[in-house]
């Protein structure tokens, strides 16, 4: 093939643009590296600042007030495990990762995802940036990542706000749209405006399924804590990373099921937040 076509030097052009990015837009990354560094300490200090018998009794009233009591009694076992085998600091640098994530992904996807669904030229260009997003592998991520924000929490957080995005952003543009037609209708008999139907009718009602677009997102942010470690993000990923390179089954064992627990603890709960809005929209 390279015989009769020379090979597009898309490599070389991609490193450039990466290049040109580093050294025009360094002042917006180190902001950007600032903000995001200042949402995790801080995520970490509120978790931190309670003691862990409290903090653990708090998650427990929460997992069963948005679920069975069964969910609060793994909840609070769970975390007292994960506290017996000493992992309790790294569940919650892994924790404060995650959670910055999600809100980064929720104050930039859930606005693309409204826009998105209103215009359709927007959604257009949206879908397929949204397929490159899921499909490129994790991994690659982290490349331009480091050129960005050096190593350390910042670059992971970078990495998972990339990786995680797109259901929060598809489940808004599906809410938004599966939202009956003849409702929207009647709000346009009403005169209601854009912004009041919007407001009022179809972010209400499609507010089930953006729910279930942010627990996704907070899976696939659980999912990257691993791949986060490689560039320098603490937690629990750290762990199981070093449990790899050095072959330490049993400690690999140990992180790896307090992220399980952290896992079933999180989706457990943002799926009953949304079932439970979804119950108030009838």
């Amino acid at each position: 093939m390279e015989d009769f076509i020379p090979k597009l030097p898309l490599a070389s052009m991609i490193d450039d643009f990466v290049s040109w990015l580093t050294s025009n837009l360094s002042g917006l990354f180190q902001f950007i590296s600032v903000i995001l560094r200042g949402v995790v300490d801080g995520i970490e200090w509120i978790l931190i600042l309670p003691p862990p018998i409290l903090l653990i009794l708090i998650i427990g009233f929460l997992a069963w007030k948005t679920s069975k009591w069964r969910m609060a009694l793994f909840s609070v076992v769970g975390l007292l495990l994960i506290w017996n085998l000493g992992y309790w600091d790294h569940m919650i640098q892994t924790l404060a990762l995650v959670l910055t994530a999600v809100v980064v992904t929720i104050v930039i996807g859930i606005p693309i995802g409204i826009w998105a669904s209103q215009n359709t030229l927007v959604r257009q260009i949206v879908t397929p940036i949204l397929d490159l997003m899921q499909t490129m592998p994790a991994f690659v991520y982290l490349i331009p990542a480091i050129f960005f924000f050096n190593i350390g929490v910042v670059p992971g957080v970078f990495a998972s706000v990339i990786f995680a995005m797109p259901p929060t952003i598809r489940l808004t543009i599906l809410g938004i749209q599966q939202v009956p037609s003849d409702l929207i209708e009647a709000t346009n008999a009403f005169g209601s405006t854009t912004k009041q139907r919007l407001l009022k009718v179809q972010l209400p009602l499609a507010m089930p399924t953006i729910m279930a677009g942010i627990n996704q997102s907070i899976m696939l942010a659980l999912s990257m804590v691993v791949i986060a470690a490689m560039v320098g993000a603490p937690g629990l990923g750290t762990e199981v990373y070093r449990a790899v390179t050095q072959i330490q089954t049993g400690v690999g064992f140990e992180a790896g099921l307090a992220i399980v627990i952290i896992a079933i603890i999180l989706d457990r709960i943002t799926q009953n937040i949304g079932k439970k809005k979804q119950g108030g929209t009838h």
